[in-house]
């Protein structure tokens, strides 16, 4: 695709869980700063099963503005399903997922739009330089996380990068090719590759509504990245079995030299309920560990779809359902 050409569109994928009072801000923003910069616009919002008024606003705001797109999911399927959906569905030669919050800020995109067309990255991933509006304890925890995930993990993802980012078409038919229900975004839109580069901002705070994660919510957002994109955390209980069962032969010869040298003693109740009680919890951790990764294997193997799709705007009075991402694509 000539990347220069006048009849391109960019789509705009935003995901929204009963973000009613935002809707019409983000509007506003995006029309005053993209506007007519633009050949064409498709602002693609997925309602992902919201239980306010939400829907509604997204309705009127469709019918008003041609450039605004409505695909409602038949219920709350999480947000890695309804941006994989947004995606699915997205019909611009260059796609960006955002927030409805602004947080991402929409001036941001023209930047992103110039080094696609003009420097011909595939790719370009915004970069929170700042992130006041963010505790110091969830900055660390996501320094830590991006740190460990790097090191463990083949799939190199950028840090403090978020879904905020532009995509080349192609970009997005690869990652529509990627069929596990277990979605961690971050990792499927570095997995692909191709060439790609960061923009650094400043993130503000939300202008309206509150964020749906938690820090249990993130802690098991965490997990999800680690199992979906390494093997690091079986294979180190293999090694850490190698050790156990070594610090136990030597002390095997220990207790047998022990008898031979001494004689046989009573064995003391201290040290065998330390014993029995360290390694009852190393092998329930270990299980636990494994377990994450067979109930994935079990998820995959049911092949349900990832998410249904009850209304597209696009198609009026259209109802349908979308069996899973492959078919989706």
């Amino acid at each position: 695709m000539n990347r220069r050409r006048k009849d391109w569109m960019l789509s705009i994928v935003v995901p929204v869980m009963n973000e009613e009072a935002a809707i019409d801000r983000f509007l506003q923003a995006v029309d005053r700063e993209l506007g007519e910069k633009l050949p064409a616009l498709e602002i693609l919002f997925v309602d992902d099963g919201s239980t306010d008024g939400t829907l509604e606003r997204l309705r009127g705001s469709a019918s008003s503005d041609p450039r605004v797109r409505v695909l409602s999911l038949t219920r709350n399927f999480g947000k890695e399903a309804a941006m994989t959906a947004g995606l699915d569905h997205a019909r611009g030669d260059a796609v960006v997922p955002m927030d409805v919050d602004l947080q991402d800020p929409p001036a941001v995109i023209l930047e992103f739009i110039r080094l696609w067309q003009e420097e011909g990255y595939d790719m370009i991933y915004g970069i929170r330089g700042s992130r006041e509006e963010d505790t110091q304890a969830k900055r660390a925890y996501a320094g830590l996380f991006y740190r460990f995930f790097n090191r463990l993990a083949e799939t190199h993802i950028p840090s403090n990068a978020g879904d905020f980012r532009l995509m080349d078409r192609r970009v997005v038919e690869a990652i529509k090719r990627l069929p596990e229900r277990n979605r961690f975004m971050k990792g499927l839109f570095s997995w692909p590759g191709y060439r790609s580069i960061g923009v650094s901002y400043d993130r503000p705070a939300r202008e309206s509504g509150e964020s749906k994660f938690n820090f249990w919510k993130l802690w098991n957002f965490a997990i999800d990245g680690f199992v979906s994109f390494s093997t690091w955390p079986l294979r180190i209980w293999m090694y850490f079995g190698a050790v156990i069962a070594g610090l136990a032969f030597l002390y095997i010869l220990l207790l047998v030299g022990r008898v031979i040298v001494v004689g046989n003693d009573l064995p003391g109740y201290a040290s065998l309920m330390t014993a029995i009680l360290f390694f009852g919890g190393m092998q329930l951790l270990s299980v636990g560990i494994l377990g994450e990764y067979v109930g994935r294997l079990f998820i995959e193997t049911k092949q349900r779809p990832l998410y249904l799709v009850a209304e597209d705007s696009l198609v009026t009075g259209q109802e349908g359902l979308v069996d899973d991402v492959s078919d989706a694509s």
